[in-house]
């Protein structure tokens, strides 16, 4: 398998799933700016939505959309239970959760990498993020993971996209058990082994 991916960008929720997972495969580097590989071919060519993740199968099928990318990986390692069995409540409690994230927390981190979009507005989409951390926070009372004890999928994703908070001016110091959640998750040899390819820890 190869995953293309950008340094710090949502695709490293699926690069420290493929590390859980324990999956051979190949990172390759896909500039978000240039849409460009480094050796010069051109993105679009791969993935006519300009965007990573993309992860691309060994029979050369190509799958887009960070949630679903997590969901197949877990599927070919059940043993990890990097997600619950399809079918079962658990299962769409994960769902429930990877939606939250990509529509309430990654799409309203958006915007405030835009420089086409003013302070003004920017200020919007901070004051919407500090509520959803507040309410994320209330969940996460009393628990290692948002499924409970078990680290999934949704973790990865969730640690990802809050990594994003100190670049854009959003502080969640004032949320403690966001901040000892991602530090909890951080701590994870996966998760450091991927931040280490992609250049985020030394």
């Amino acid at each position: 398998m190869k995953l293309y991916y950008s340094p710090g960008a949502c695709s490293l929720s699926p690069h420290i799933v493929l590390r859980e997972a324990g999956l051979a495969f190949e990172p390759v580097l896909a500039s978000t700016k240039t849409h460009k590989l480094q050796d010069g071919t051109d993105y679009y060519g791969i993935n006519p939505k300009g965007y990573v993740p993309l992860l691309e199968l060994d029979d050369g099928q190509r799958l887009t959309e960070g949630p679903a990318i997590v969901q197949y990986i877990a599927d070919q390692a059940p043993g990890k239970q990097l997600a619950p069995a399809n079918g079962t409540m658990a299962r769409y409690r994960l769902q429930e959760w990877l939606n939250f994230i990509t529509s309430e927390l990654h799409k309203t981190f958006s915007p405030l990498f835009n420089p086409a979009i003013s302070e003004d507005a920017k200020g919007v989409f901070r004051n919407k993020l500090h509520e959803r951390f507040k309410w994320l926070d209330g969940q996460l009372e009393g628990k290692q993971f948002l499924m409970g004890e078990q680290f999934t999928v949704a973790d990865a994703y969730l640690f990802t996209v809050s990594n994003w908070g100190p670049h854009v001016g959003v502080d969640l110091a004032g949320y403690p058990n966001v901040v000892a959640y991602r530090g909890r998750v951080a701590a994870r040899p996966a998760v450091q082994e991927a931040m280490k390819t992609e250049g985020l820890l030394k």
